[in-house]
């Protein structure tokens, strides 16, 4: 029998918003800035066990967040988050 005995998934995402929507440089960066702190809320109020490896903002301010994330709630993460 097996069993998973601890699993995290890596992720990549990038934060942009949509190119016709007419913002300015500063504006586009502040409403994405908005966007990653909303995403880090919602998996707090999901109590997703998480760690932001990377945050860049980028020339065209996009926000490109790197993130390693629980899996699930029934395996041990602990070593996933050493520091």
């Amino acid at each position: 029998m097996k069993r998973v005995k601890s699993a995290c998934i890596m992720q990549t995402l990038i934060f942009m918003q949509k190119d016709e929507c007419g913002y300015s440089k500063n504006r586009m960066l502040q409403l994405n800035r908005e966007e990653v702190e909303k995403y880090k809320a919602t998996l707090d109020r999901a109590r997703t066990r998480y760690q932001i490896v990377e945050e860049n903002e980028q020339a065209d301010g996009s926000v490109i967040v790197k993130v390693i994330k629980q899996y699930n709630d029934k395996a041990d993460v602990s070593e996933y988050f050493k520091k």
